[in-house]
């Protein structure tokens, strides 16, 4: 899908347009070949950053190209993907390229939050010939949706935690262990957008105003509690289930020794019934109240042994 917008320098007004106008901002999502060809050959520009960033292997990094003036801003954007009934947070590579002095590019393989809140409110003192601006305002709200998604991640663990409480399926075992995992992608995902972050900071990449340095500022602060947030909830599920863990060890040796217990106090009235079972003389065997007899015994021996295994804890 291959889009532009142009900011209207007179009226402040942003709309998408069809040509590619000086100034404006390309935003492709998923494109086809023939899409990435007619972009590049309209503002030359070879195609290799575009790729770049439709590789799902790609990390956060700053790239450029002297030979067509172009730099390229790769960072991790944080995505929800739907499996059956279940959730997963996980990460995407977004690019962001500075065409010289006149066009703004992002890329990604599939629509995101990140660019949709951009596309249907665009934030204040937005311009897309304001380009360093642009991709600060891109950077603070990918951290912010970073902030708001690990809330969430929070949120689902307590969820997912009570629901244990009450019964330890594999269903919400398998639901923490997915958290879990996103809790790492974030982590990862947010120390690589840091580096570009922090290169960006130093003013050498691309030229930052007072204003600019303010929101690059506070993109990085953002950052910084994200990593610090997912720090602790990853520190805090680790721990989480480690105790379940236990549980489920404990759980099933207290079903053995149960299970065990019930073995040996069936054991009783079977050991004493073979015995009268076979083909030898036995006490009681001719009495008339002989069968009485054994049966009281067995019972009373295995009240026995059922008080004894209570009495150690075995029942």
């Amino acid at each position: 899908m291959l889009k532009i917008y142009n900011t209207d320098m007179q009226t402040g007004e942003t709309s998408e347009i069809k040509e590619f106008k000086k100034g404006s901002w390309i935003n492709l999502v998923n494109p086809s070949n023939d899409e990435i060809e007619e972009v590049c050959s309209s503002i030359n520009i070879q195609e290799d950053f575009i790729r770049y960033s439709l590789d799902l292997e790609e990390k956060a990094r700053i790239d450029q190209e002297e030979e067509d003036n172009t730099i390229l801003f790769v960072v991790d954007i944080p995505i929800i993907e739907k499996n059956d009934d279940s959730v997963i947070y996980s990460t995407l590579p977004l690019g962001m390229i500075v065409v010289r002095d006149d066009f703004f590019i992002t890329v990604c393989l599939r629509k995101n939050k990140v660019i949709e809140d951009f596309e249907k409110k665009m934030p204040k003192n937005f311009a897309t010939y304001k380009k360093s601006r642009f991709l600060l305002q891109i950077l603070f709200s990918n951290a912010s949706l970073f902030l708001a998604y690990l809330k969430q991640i929070n949120k689902d663990t307590e969820s997912t935690e009570n629901k244990l409480k009450d019964s330890l399926r594999n269903k919400e075992l398998l639901r923490m262990l997915n958290l879990e995992k996103s809790l790492v992608y974030f982590s990862t995902s947010l120390k690589s957008n840091e580096v570009v972050m922090e290169k960006t900071m130093k003013g050498k990449i691309i030229k930052l105003y007072d204003e600019d340095e303010d929101l690059l500022e506070d993109a990085i602060i953002e950052n910084k509690q994200a990593i610090e947030m997912g720090k602790i909830y990853s520190d805090i599920l680790n721990g989480t289930m480690d105790v379940y863990a236990s549980l489920i060890s404990n759980n099933l040796n207290v079903v053995m020794k149960f299970l065990t217990s019930i073995t040996l106090v069936i054991a009783v009235p079977t050991m004493i019934s073979s015995f009268w079972g076979m083909n030898v003389n036995l006490p009681f065997e001719h009495s008339n109240i002989g069968f009485f007899l054994i049966v009281t015994v067995s019972v009373l021996l295995t009240l026995f042994v059922a008080w004894w295994l209570r009495k150690k804890d075995m029942f």
